[in-house]
């Protein structure tokens, strides 16, 4: 018995509002335990990630 397909909603914005708390939280916590040199290695870090993963993506879609 095949089901019809309907729309779902987009849960996009609320999925990146969430992952910005998880990401403050979890930069606030290792910044009470091993400090502020930490915490910007580990943003250095995930904003180089990030702009790698841009990069890859733009290649991909020319």
């Amino acid at each position: 018995m095949a089901r019809q397909v309907r729309r779902v909603e987009n849960y996009t914005n609320a999925a990146l509002v969430m992952g910005l708390v998880n990401l403050l939280w979890i930069l606030t916590l290792i910044w009470a335990i091993w400090g502020l040199a930490a915490v910007l290695l580990i943003s250095i870090a995930l904003n180089h990630a990030i702009t790698l993963l841009e990069r890859r993506t733009q290649v991909h879609e020319d």
